[in-house]
C-alpha cells in the first residue's frame, strides 16, 4: 500500500487528524514558507507523534550544523533537502535523507540518480518558495526511471481528485501533499482524511 506524507503541518489538530487517518510521514517546514514552523513548536508537536509515523524536517540550503541541531532537538527521522544541496553535503551530514528534485525534463530525473539518498522526492518546479506550489508536472517523465520505485516519493499538485490516478501511473513508494489538503490556504481536517483515504484506497471509519 502506498505511503502518505502530509507536509507543512503547524497545528495540533492537523497533526492528530493526519495520525488518526493513517499518515506514514509528517513534514515540518524549517525553510522560508508560509508553512514555516519554529523548532519550539515542532518539539511540542513531535511529542504527540507515535514512533511508527516518521517525522520529516524540510530544509532549503541550510547550514549542516543547524540541520544536525534541529534534527537532534526535534527527534527527526528524516531530513528532506529541498534546495541546491550537493551529494557530498548530504553524505557528510549523514542523517537519513530525502532529496527533492524539481522535474521539468527527463534530464532532471537523470541528474537525481547521481544522489545516494534514502528517498527521491519528485516535485513540480517551485514558484515563490521551494515546493508546495500546488502544481503538478508531467508524470510520464518518470517512465523508465532508473531509480527504484520503492525509493520514489511523488509530490506536486496532488489532491484527493488525482492522487489515485497518480499512484496508478507512477507506482511510487509514497505520495507527498501540502497545498492539496488546504482550504483557503489553511490545512483542513476533512481534506487530510479524504486525501489519505483516496491514496490508500480504503474507507476511513
Amino acid at each position: 500500500m502506498t505511503k502518505v506524507k502530509i507536509c507543512g503541518l503547524k497545528k495540533t489538530k492537523h497533526v492528530d487528524a493526519a495520525i488518526q487517518a493513517g499518515a506514514d510521514f509528517i513534514g515540518f517546514m524549517f525553510a522560508p514558507s508560509k508553512r514555516r514552523i519554529s523548532v519550539e513548536e515542532t518539539i511540542n508537536l513531535a511529542a504527540m507523534i507515535p514512533e511508527e509515523v516518521k517525522k520529516v524536517g524540510v530544509f532549503v540550503n541550510e547550514a549542516p550544523e543547524i540541520i544536525a541541531r534541529i534534527a537532534r532537538n526535534v527527534g527527526l527521522d528524516y531530513i528532506q533537502y529541498h534546495g541546491d544541496e550537493t551529494p557530498e553535503m548530504i553524505a557528510a551530514i549523514g542523517l537519513p535523507s530525502i532529496k527533492a528534485f524539481s522535474i521539468r525534463s527527463k534530464e532532471d530525473v537523470v541528474q537525481a540518480a547521481k544522489y545516494d539518498v534514502d528517498f527521491y522526492l519528485f516535485d513540480a518546479p517551485s514558484t515563490d518558495y521551494r515546493g508546495g506550489s500546488g502544481h503538478s508536472f508531467d508524470w510520464t517523465l518518470l517512465d523508465d526511471v532508473k531509480i527504484p520505485l520503492e525509493k520514489v516519493i511523488l509530490a506536486g499538485g496532488l489532491n484527493a481528485e488525482n492522487v489515485a490516478l497518480a499512484i496508478t501511473l507512477v507506482e511510487p513508494f509514497a505520495v507527498d501533499v501540502s497545498s492539496g489538503v488546504e482550504v483557503d490556504g489553511q490545512k483542513n481536517i476533512d481534506a487530510i482524511k479524504t486525501f489519505i483515504e483516496k491514496a490508500k484506497g480504503e474507507l476511513i471509519l
